[in-house]
C-alpha cells in the first residue's frame, strides 16, 4: 500500500509516540499574534523556561489592529496586548513583523509571502485558518493557548493522527466562479461537519488552473468543513511562487527536489475520497449563520422544517422562497485571510473598475498585508476603489471578526470575503454573506448580489 501526501509529511516529524496513540510531532514553524500568545509567554516566565527555537518562530500583529489611524489603538484591552507581543518577543528574541513595518500583516497572508510556509513543514499558529498554509503541501494546523506554550518551550506539538480524506476536483471552472465557490459549494452540499476527524487532501486537474493565492483560499476554509487540515501537493505553481522570497532557501535548486516527493502516490490510499465535479458550479453566497447555508446565485433560499433554518432566517431577517440576488447590501468587506492577498483585490478592482458604488452601500477594502497595501497601490488599484467610493485601508483582520473598530452595524447585509457568517461575527447583530471578491465587488455596485457570469450585470 502507498502512501498519502499527508502520510509522507506526517512520517517524517513523529519524534516518539506508537500508531494509534497521541504521537510527539516536530514542528517546523511556529506563527505567533497579539491574541493567543499572551498567556503562553506568562506560563514560560512562570516555569523559567526559553523559547526552544525562536528561529523557527515568527510573531506579527493582525487580530487588534486598526486598518484606520493604526498607531492610535483606543481600546485598551487590544493595546496591553499588541504592546505585550513587542515585549514579549524582546524578551524572548522573535522575529516580529511590528506595526507599520513592511512585512506586518495577517499572519496567514505574511506567512506565504516571506517565503515561512514552505512545503513538507509542519506549521501551526493559535488560529483555527492556519489550515491555509496546507496550500503549500504541509501540514497546517491551528492549536490552543496551553498548546502554544508548549511549542514555545520544545518546539513540538502532540497530536493523534486523523485519518485521510481525498477531495478530487476535476472539470474547468467558468468564467466569473472562483476558488472560493469551490469551498463554498463543497460546504453547501456535504455539510460544516464532513471533514471532522480527516486531515483533507485537494486534488485533481482544476487544480492546474488555480495560483496560489486561490489554493490558499480553499485550504483556508477547509476548517469550516470541519477538517483540522486542508493540504494540495506541491508542483511548479508552488515552487514559482516561492522562489527569491525573503525566507526560502539559499539553494532553492536543493530545496525543490527536497519537496517533489512531497505527493500521494495513488487516490485508493486515502481513507475516503469526495468526487467533485466543478465545472457546473454557479457562484455561491452564504444566506445564513453558518458556512452551509449556502446556495447559487441562481437559486432561491431554501425551505426547511430545521429549527437551525428558521433561527438563521429570524437571524438575518430574510425568508425562504426569494431569490439571492434579491438580499439586499448595504455593507461591503473585501478583506481578511481568506481573500486579502493581492490577486483577490485585482479581482475586485476588474469588477469595480469605471463604476461607483451604490449610495446606500458602504466599502472597506482592506487588503492582507502592508506588501499586498503597496504593491496595489503600485498598480493604481487604491484609486480604483477610491474613485468608486469606497475606504482604502490599511492591513489587519479588520472586520473579519469585530475584535478591532472594524465592526458591521447591527442589522446590517454586509456581502464579505472572509470565512465565517456566525452570529455575530463581524459586529453585533450584523448580518453576514460569504461570496468571492468579484462577487462582493458586484454587489456593492447595485446593492445586491448579481450573476458576475451575465455580462450585462457588470
Amino acid at each position: 500500500m502507498g502512501k498519502t501526501l499527508f502520510d509522507k509529511v506526517w512520517e517524517k516529524h513523529v519524534i516518539t509516540g506508537q500508531a494509534g496513540e497521541p504521537q510527539l510531532i516536530y514542528v517546523d514553524l511556529h506563527l505567533v499574534h497579539e491574541v493567543t500568545s499572551p498567556q503562553a509567554f506568562e506560563g514560560l516566565r512562570e516555569n523559567q523556561r526559553q523559547v526552544r527555537r525562536p528561529e523557527r518562530t515568527f510573531a506579527t500583529m493582525d487580530h487588534n489592529v486598526p486598518t484606520k489611524d493604526i498607531f492610535n489603538i483606543k481600546d485598551q484591552i487590544s493595546k496591553k496586548q499588541i504592546e505585550t507581543l513587542e515585549k514579549n518577543c524582546q524578551e524572548f528574541g522573535i522575529r516580529l513583523a511590528k506595526m507599520g513595518t513592511a512585512d506586518q500583516g495577517i499572519v496567514h497572508v505574511i506567512g506565504p509571502q516571506l517565503g515561512l510556509t514552505q512545503p513538507g513543514q509542519v506549521i501551526v499558529c493559535g488560529d483555527s485558518h492556519t489550515a491555509t498554509h496546507g496550500a503549500f503541501g504541509s501540514i497546517a494546523f491551528g492549536i490552543g493557548t496551553s498548546e502554544v506554550e508548549h511549542v514555545l518551550a520544545t518546539q513540538t506539538i502532540w497530536q493523534m493522527k486523523p485519518k485521510t480524506m481525498g477531495i478530487h476536483l476535476h472539470g474547468q471552472l467558468q468564467p466569473g466562479v472562483a476558488a472560493k465557490d469551490i469551498i463554498m459549494a463543497l460546504i453547501a452540499q456535504h455539510g460544516v461537519n464532513f471533514g471532522v476527524g480527516y486531515a483533507v487532501e485537494f486534488y485533481g486537474d482544476t487544480l492546474q488552473q488555480l495560483s496560489m493565492e486561490n489554493r490558499m483560499t480553499i485550504c483556508n476554509m477547509a476548517i469550516e468543513g470541519g477538517a483540522k487540515m486542508g493540504m494540495m501537493k506541491p508542483d511548479q505553481t508552488t515552487f514559482d511562487y516561492l522562489k527569491d522570497r525573503k525566507y526560502t532557501p539559499r539553494n532553492f535548486a536543493a530545496a525543490v527536489d527536497y519537496w517533489k516527493q512531497f505527493y500521494t502516490d495513488d487516490p485508493s490510499d486515502y481513507d475516503q475520497i469526495i468526487d467533485f465535479d466543478v465545472s457546473q458550479l454557479a457562484p455561491y453566497i452564504s444566506w445564513g449563520t453558518n458556512p452551509a447555508m449556502a446556495i447559487p446565485i441562481t437559486a432561491t433560499l431554501p425551505k426547511s422544517s430545521d429549527k437551525n433554518f428558521e433561527r438563521a432566517y429570524h437571524y438575518m431577517d430574510l425568508k425562504p422562497g426569494i431569490k439571492a440576488t434579491e438580499i439586499p447590501i448595504q455593507w461591503i468587506f473585501i478583506g481578511s485571510c481568506t481573500n486579502g492577498r493581492l490577486e483577490d483585490i485585482k479581482e475586485a478592482a476588474k469588477v469595480i473598475k469605471g463604476h461607483h458604488i451604490s449610495p446606500h452601500v458602504t466599502a472597506w477594502i482592506v487588503p492582507g498585508s502592508r506588501t499586498v497595501k503597496n504593491e496595489a497601490e503600485k498598480l493604481g488599484l487604491d484609486k480604483i476603489f477610491k474613485d468608486a467610493g469606497c475606504e482604502w485601508r490599511d492591513p489587519g483582520c479588520s472586520a473579519c471578526l469585530a475584535m478591532n473598530p472594524d465592526k458591521i452595524p447591527a442589522g446590517i447585509h454586509c456581502a464579505s470575503t472572509t470565512n465565517r457568517n456566525f452570529e455575530g461575527r463581524q459586529g453585533k447583530d450584523a448580518r453576514t454573506h460569504l461570496a468571492s471578491p468579484a462577487m462582493v465587488a458586484a454587489a456593492a455596485i447595485y446593492g445586491h448580489f448579481v450573476d458576475i457570469r451575465q455580462k450585462e450585470a457588470i
